[in-house]
């Protein structure tokens, strides 16, 4: 019997290509992490600090299932990304080691509600409401680490059927080990950990009815359609 006064939430997880479960602990998200997206943005890519912001744990919608078009917003936008599933944590993390963190990868959706996140840069406030919302991170299957490399190769998303972003891995300003040794520097990073890695350019609104497919080359897919 628990000690709990409440019902505990109940724990998320992201199913592994093969068989099996990746649980979730806590989902990292790196902001403008590819030089033409940051211009799409109105940024300047050089290569500052990375900056990072989160989702919730339990944003995960996984097995294709339809994601619901969140409230407070008219301006709902896509941005396909590669995700690091972390399997053994540490800080102050080597960049030669950080490869060695990684259980495996996936490929994601960083689903943001735009218009909710240009008012809280233009007031200067945070961006939870605009990146943290209900449903907002719809992944696909993580595969194990092992033979995957993740500094190069075809990341794409298609809405309709239509490629909306099309960009390589190769053109992220920070590399995954680059990202692993820097967050783990703010951060101990736990096994369970979930970080996306940013979005190339082609970022754009879809709404209710759109079906989204994205690919990530040598790591694999993600499906989901708005209801």
């Amino acid at each position: 019997m628990s000690d709990y006064v409440i019902a505990a939430p109940p724990a998320a997880s992201v199913p592994v290509q093969g068989g099996g479960s990746f649980p979730v602990r806590r989902i990292f998200c790196v902001g403008r992490n590819y030089a033409e997206h940051t211009r799409e943005m109105g940024g300047d890519p050089t290569r500052e600090q990375p900056f990072y912001f989160t989702k919730p744990f339990d944003a995960v919608v996984t097995g294709g299932a339809d994601t619901a078009y969140p409230p407070a917003t008219s301006d709902l936008h896509h941005e396909m990304e590669l995700v690091i599933a972390i399997g053994t944590g540490g800080k102050d993390i080597a960049e030669s080691a950080a490869l060695k963190h990684v259980w495996g990868y996936a490929a994601g959706l960083d689903m943001t509600r735009r218009d909710l996140q240009a008012q809280a840069k233009k007031t200067g406030k945070p961006w939870d409401m605009a990146k943290g919302f209900d449903q907002s991170c719809p992944i696909g299957p993580i595969v194990r680490a092992e033979g995957v490399d993740p500094s190069r190769g075809r990341i794409e998303l298609k809405v309709n059927g239509q490629v909306r972003q099309s960009s390589d891995l190769s053109k992220m300003i920070w590399s995954v080990p680059e990202i692993i040794a820097n967050l783990s520097r703010l951060v101990t990073l736990a096994p369970g950990d979930l970080i996306m890695t940013g979005t190339p350019e082609g970022v754009a609104a879809v709404v209710r009815g759109d079906v989204l497919e994205g690919e990530v080359e040598g790591v694999g897919t993600v499906r989901t359609r708005l209801v």
